[in-house]
C-alpha cells in the first residue's frame, strides 16, 4: 500500500468514527497532507507502517528500511513477526506476534530487524483498524529510531551488572545468577559447583608497582581465567582480588580438581606490565550443591571456608569443602605449634632420595627430605610434613636444622657422594642464612662442594640486592648451587646470568609431559639441556617412574636422574649399608613405581558389611587403600563399604588382617583434594536421601545406612570395638 492509500484509509476510518458535531477539517488538501507526511518521514521524526489482517506488512516508510539496512521490497508482504524480533532478551516473552494476534493496540516495543540483529533499534507502536463491516482489517502504526537511547540505557544497565574494570559479572550479578540457578536446580535435582578464588601476593604488586599496575594485572587475570574454563560457567569479580566461578551440572570432584589446578597453573605464570614483570598465585575453594548446601548462602559460605583452608595450607592450592574443615584447621595449627617441640626433642629425621648419574648408574648425590616421628600420630612422611611446615613460622628453623643434619650425615659417606638440601625462600632471604650454611660445613668438616643447595626461582622476586649478596657469599663458600623448578613458569635467562649456578633442575611437571610422543615438552627439555651445556651447567630431572620417560630424558641429554624407577627416599641406616662399598649403583626397574602415599590419620569412621555398620579407627589412608583398627579376626577377601563421611562411600576389600588391624584396598582410587588430603570422586546424592525420607543436607558418617534400615545402626556382635 502507498502512503496515499494509507492516508485514504485513515481518512475513511476517521470519517466513520467522527461524531456528527465534529468541527470542520483543516483546509489542507490531500496532496498537501501527503507532502507533510513525506517530509515527516524524511526528517526522521516519525515513520509509518501498516499490515493486513494476516499480519503481513503492507506499507513501511522507506526511511525505516534504510535504517534497518534491508531492501524495502524484501519486507513488503512478509509477516511482521518474522521481520522484527525483540531487542531485549528479557523481553523475548513479549512477542510481537502475540501483540499482533491479540488485535489490540500496543506501544513502546523495542525491536530489531531479524536479519540485522546488530543493527538499528526501533520502538514500534500500533493500533488495530476495522473494516466497514467492523471486522479486523490490520494494524496501522508508527516507528521511531531509538538506537542511541537504547545503547545508552543498555550500557547503564550493563555497568550495574558487570565489573567495569574486568568486564566480568560483578558481585550483585553473581549473587543473582547463583540464587536463580540453585533455585531452579533444586527443583530439577541438578548439581552446581561454586569456586571462590583469591590472588596470592596481589597486595605486594599494588604496594610496589602502584594501583595502575594492579588494575592492569586484574584485567590480565580475568582474561586468563576466561580462557582456562572451557565449559559453560559464570565468572565474576567480587571486588579487590577476589573472584567467583559458578559451574552448573558438575559434581565430579576429579574434574573440578583438574580445572582448579589448571586455573592455579595459568594464573601463576609471569605477567608483563608497563611498570615491570611480576608473578602472583591463586588459592581456590570449591563447594558443590546439593552436597554442601542447597541455598546460595550455604554454598558461598562453604566455598569461602574451603578457600580459607587452601590459603592456610600454604597457598597456591585448591580445596574442597568438607564438614571437618574447621576441625582440620585447628588440628593443622596444633601440629604447627608442636614443631618447636619436635625440634627440641629430636623428633625430626631425614630420609634420602638417590640422584643417579645417567651415564654410569652410580649415585652421585642424595636429596634430603624431612620427616617427623610424632608421639601420637607416628611417622609423618616427607610429603605430608612439607604440607604442615609450609607457611609455618617454624619453616626457617626446620630448614636450618635440615642443613645441619644433612651435613652431619654426608660426612659419614664416601667423598664422591654429595648431599642436596631444598632451601625455603624465607630461609634464603634471612640475614643469618649464609652463616647457618658456613657453621654446618665447619661443624662437620664437610667439603663445601659436597653440599648442594636447591634454590627456587621464587627467591628472585625478593630484594635483588639481598639475593645477589647471598648468592655471591654462597659461591665464595664453595657450595654447589642448583636452580630448582626450572621451567615452572618463572624461568628467565636473567637468573642464569646473575647467579653462579652449577646445575639446573627441570620442573617435574615439564618432565612428566616429556614422555608423551606428541609432546612439545621433550623439545623444551632438550633446549634446557643445550642451554645448560652452553653455560657449563649440569641438568637434573626428578619424579621419573617409567622406562619410557627415562629413555626420553637420557636421549635428551639430562645428566642426573631421580625418581621411583631408581629408589624411594630411604633411611640413613639403609644408606650406610648401600654405601659401605664406596659406590652405590642402581639399575632402573620398571617394576618400581611410587608407592601410594599414606596419610597418618586417627579418626573414627564406619565400615559396612552385610547391612551392619561397625565403628572403627582409621589409622592411615592412601589413594588406593586404608588401614583400620577395631574389628577382630576379619578374614582376607571380606568386602566393606567404607563410609568416610560427607556422603563419601568407597568399596574396599580386606587384603591383610592381623588381629584387630586390617589393610583395605579400594575398588576405585581416591583423588587428591588439592591440599594434601584425599577424597572420593563422587558422593551419595542428598536428593537420593531426601527421597528416602532424610533432610536435604550433607551426609553425616553412616547416615545413609540408618535411613535404609529405618532406625539406629546395629552393633557388631562378634567384633572388638575400638577404644
Amino acid at each position: 500500500m502507498s502512503l496515499k492509500g494509507l492516508l485514504s484509509s485513515r481518512n475513511s476510518a476517521a470519517a466513520r468514527g467522527a461524531p456528527a458535531s465534529a468541527p470542520a477539517a483543516t483546509a489542507l488538501s490531500d496532496r498537501e497532507r501527503l507532502a507533510m507526511l513525506d517530509e515527516l518521514e524524511q526528517s526522521g521524526l516519525g515513520w509509518f507502517w501498516a499490515s493486513d489482517a494476516q499480519g503481513r506488512l503492507t506499507y513501511l516508510s522507506g526511511a525505516i528500511a534504510a535504517r534497518l539496512n534491508v531492501p524495502l521490497d524484501d519486507l513488503i508482504g512478509q509477516s511482521l513477526s518474522t521481520i522484527f524480533s525483540a531487542a531485549d532478551r528479557e523481553e523475548r516473552g513479549k512477542s510481537l506476534a502475540l501483540m499482533l494476534g491479540a488485535h489490540k493496540g500496543f506501544a513502546g516495543i523495542a525491536v530489531r530487524a531479524a536479519r540485522r540483529p546488530e543493527g538499528a533499534v526501533l520502538r514500534l507502536s500500533g493500533q488495530p483498524v476495522l473494516a466497514a463491516n467492523g471486522s479486523f482489517a490490520g494494524f496501522r502504526g508508527t516507528g521511531t529510531d531509538i538506537s542511541e537511547e537504547y545503547h545508552r540505557e543498555e550500557e547503564t544497565a550493563r555497568l550495574a551488572r558487570y565489573d567495569s574494570l574486568t568486564g566480568l559479572s560483578n558481585r550483585h550479578r553473581m549473587a543473582h545468577q547463583i540464587e536463580t540457578t540453585l533455585t531452579a536446580f533444586k527443583a530439577a535435582k541438578r548439581s552446581c559447583a561454586v569456586m571462590m578464588l583469591d590472588l596470592d601476593r596481589f597486595k605486594h604488586v599494588n604496594d610496589t608497582l602502584g594501583h595502575a599496575a594492579g588494575d592492569e594485572l586484574l584485567k590480565q587475570v580475568a582474561a586468563r581465567l576466561t580462557r582456562a574454563i572451557d565449559r559453560d560457567c559464570e565468572i565474576g569479580r567480587l571486588g579487590g582480588d577476589e573472584f567467583q566461578v559458578m559451574i552448573p551440572d558438575c559434581d565430579d570432584r576429579g574434574v573440578l580438581g583438574e580445572l582448579a589446578m589448571k586455573i592455579i597453573t595459568m594464573l601463576r605464570q609471569p605477567y608483563s606490565l608497563e611498570e615491570g614483570r611480576c608473578v602472583i598465585g591463586a588459592s581456590v575453594g570449591i563447594a558443590i550443591a546439593p552436597h554442601d548446601g542447597v541455598s546460595r548462602e550455604d554454598i558461598v559460605r562453604a566455598a569461602d571456608l574451603a578457600l580459607y583452608a587452601s590459603k592456610n595450607g600454604g597457598r597456591g592450592q585448591y580445596r574442597f569443602f568438607s564438614g571437618e574443615l574447621e576441625n582440620e584447621t585447628i588440628f593443622r595449627r596444633r601440629l604447627e605449634q608442636e614443631l618447636g617441640t619436635a625440634l627440641s626433642e629430636e623428633q625430626l629425621f631425614l630420609r634420602f632420595e638417590p640422584i643417579v648419574e645417567a651415564a654410569s648408574g652410580a649415585v652421585a648425590s642424595l636429596e634430603a627430605h624431612v620427616c617427623w616421628n610424632h608421639v601420637q600420630r607416628g611417622i609423618i612422611d616427607e610429603e605430608e610434613f612439607a604440607q604442615i611446615v609450609e607457611g609455618s613460622a617454624m619453616l626457617g628453623d626446620v630448614g636450618r636444622w635440615a642443613i645441619a643434619a644433612a651435613c652431619e650425615q654426608a660426612a659419614l659417606w664416601p667423598e664422591s657422594v654429595r648431599v642436596a638440601v631444598n632451601v625455603p625462600v624465607s630461609l634464603f632471604l634471612a640475614e643469618d642464612f649464609v652463616t647457618c650454611v658456613a657453621d654446618a660445613i665447619t661443624a662437620t668438616a664437610l667439603a663445601p662442594a659436597r653440599l648442594e643447595l636447591e634454590i627456587s626461582e621464587a627467591v628472585f622476586f625478593g630484594d635483588a640486592s639481598v639475593v645477589d649478596r647471598t648468592l655471591a657469599a654462597l659461591f665464595k663458600l664453595g657450595v654447589r648451587l642448583t636452580l630448582d623448578e626450572f621451567g615452572s613458569g618463572y624461568s628467565s635467562l636473567a637468573y642464569l646470568r646473575r647467579a653462579p649456578f652449577d646445575a639446573i633442575k627441570i620442573d617435574q611437571k615439564l618432565v612428566a609431559e616429556a614422555e608423551r610422543q606428541d609432546s612439545r615438552e621433550l623439545g623444551l627439555v632438550r633446549a634446557i639441556v643445550a642451554l645448560a651445556g652452553a653455560l657449563q651447567m649440569d641438568t637434573m630431572a626428578g619424579g621419573i617412574e617409567s622406562a619410557g620417560l627415562l629413555t626420553a630424558l637420557t636421549s635428551g641429554g639430562v645428566r642426573f636422574l631421580e625418581g621411583p624407577i631408581f629408589s624411594e627416599p630411604v633411611a640413613a641406616e639403609t644408606l650406610a649399608q648401600e654405601l659401605a662399598g664406596g659406590t652405590w649403583k642402581i639399575e632402573p626397574s620398571a617394576d618400581r613405581t611410587r608407592r601410594a602415599r599414606r596419610r597418618t590419620v586417627f579418626r573414627k569412621i564406619q565400615v559396612i558389611h552385610d547391612d551392619y555398620a561397625y565403628e572403627v579407627t582409621l589409622r592411615n589412608l592412601s589413594k588406593t587403600g586404608a588401614l583400620i583398627e577395631g574389628l577382630a579376626d576379619v578374614p582376607k577377601g571380606t568386602q566393606f563399604v567404607v563410609d568416610l563421611g560427607g556422603g563419601q562411600l568407597a568399596v574396599a576389600t580386606v587384603t591383610r588382617s592381623n588381629g584387630d588391624v586390617q589393610g583395605l584396598e579400594f575398588e576405585q582410587s581416591l583423588i587428591e583434594d588439592g591440599s594434601g588430603g584425599l577424597c572420593t570422586r563422587s558422593r551419595v546424592s542428598p536428593y537420593a536421601l531426601a527421597a528416602a525420607g532424610a533432610p536435604l543436607a550433607a551426609l553425616s558418617p553412616g547416615a545413609f545406612l540408618a535411613i535404609e534400615k529405618g532406625g539406629a545402626i546395629p552393633k557388631f556382635g562378634y567384633a572388638k570395638q575400638p577404644a
